[in-house]
């Protein structure tokens, strides 16, 4: 298992490589560049600027170099701990990206608490009492919860929360600690209000992984090792807990990995309705303007985090599952 974990964490390396690569040259894909969105917005308003002005920026900021140098300049930095300047904002990439990075991690491991902590229970027992009262329940919910876009429940919950009890459910903090520096009292300020993005961003996920837990666990419960553990007189909990709840895991380990992006990819309009300070506001209007520092550098530590999350999950699932520990050691 060590030399599994060392091979996987060398094999990082060049996947993260080949990852900022790809991004970089994605970012860049669109015709023109950050510029070229600067100067028509501010014809858009009525205004001018003149040639040597767009010649001087763009020497400033380097856009007239050939791509790859624009890539070996950024990647250098980012080697150093510099992500380059945001063109947007006029500051550095890391005075950006960090609080809104963590906020994103914070909100998207209570997100995946959650999914999973209603998810398992409500999985489990629609598949050991399936097609009970319970069970058509659950699954009607579910429905409704897989059908119901994101963005609109935030809606709703915006509507109903100010119109019948006069509050505002946007953002994670209070005003007075919206820029206050991290203490135990901002803390507790925020998860009185990650309750809603928390509910809003993973109702979905929830409702899916109800459905896939029940469908495993349907499976294995049919199995004949279950039947020769019930017929030797194993207790019905202890086997089911043992053997075929602990098979019906895997899909619960397994999509570790691409749980964190598809939760910052899924709730950008949700974090924009509801006027989140998360990343996936800030890397689309750095994606649309081609604020190509900001941008990378978001999708470079969003693959990272993906990369650690998939090796991550790999081990955990070899561990609950003793077949692929057999077959890695094999």
């Amino acid at each position: 298992m060590l030399r599994y974990i060392a091979f996987r964490l060398l094999m990082m390396i060049p996947t993260v490589f080949v990852i900022s690569v790809v991004s970089f040259i994605i970012i860049q894909l669109p015709p023109g560049d950050f510029l070229t969105s600067y100067v028509a917005s501010i014809t858009a308003r009525g205004e001018t600027i003149d040639d040597a002005t767009v010649e001087a920026l763009r020497n400033a900021y380097g856009l007239g170099q050939p791509l790859h140098i624009q890539y070996i300049k950024w990647i250098s930095g980012v080697l150093r701990g510099d992500f380059g300047q945001s063109f947007t904002y006029r500051v550095a990439v890391s005075a950006l990206i960090w609080d809104r990075v963590w906020l994103t991690v914070a909100i998207s491991f209570i997100t995946l608490l959650f999914t999973w902590l209603l998810a398992f229970p409500i999985g489990v027992y629609s598949a050991v009492r399936p097609y009970s009262l319970l069970d058509y329940v659950f699954t009607f919910l579910g429905f409704i919860g897989l059908a119901t876009p994101g963005f609109l429940l935030a809606l709703v919950l915006l509507v109903v929360a100010f119109d019948k009890f006069g509050m505002s459910v946007g953002g994670l903090f209070s005003p007075p600690f919206e820029n206050a520096p991290w203490t135990f009292s901002r803390l507790l300020d925020l998860l009185k209000h990650a309750w809603i993005p928390v509910i809003v961003i993973g109702l979905g996920g929830t409702a899916s992984l109800i459905r896939v837990m029940r469908a495993n666990l349907l499976d294995e419960l049919h199995k004949p090792y279950v039947t020769t553990a019930r017929v030797k007189g194993q207790a019905e909990l202890a086997l089911l807990v043992r053997y075929p709840v602990r098979a019906a895991l895997n899909p619960f380990v397994s999509t570790l990995g691409w749980t964190l992006p598809q939760l910052v990819s899924g709730s950008t309009i949700v974090a924009v309705v509801l006027s989140l300070p998360m990343v996936g506001p800030m890397m689309l209007a750095a994606l649309q303007s081609q604020d190509m520092y900001l941008a990378g550098s978001f999708i470079l530590i969003l693959s990272v985090l993906t990369v650690i999350g998939t090796l991550v999950s790999d081990i955990l699932l070899a561990w609950l599952d003793p077949r692929i520990r057999m077959s890695k050691a094999g």
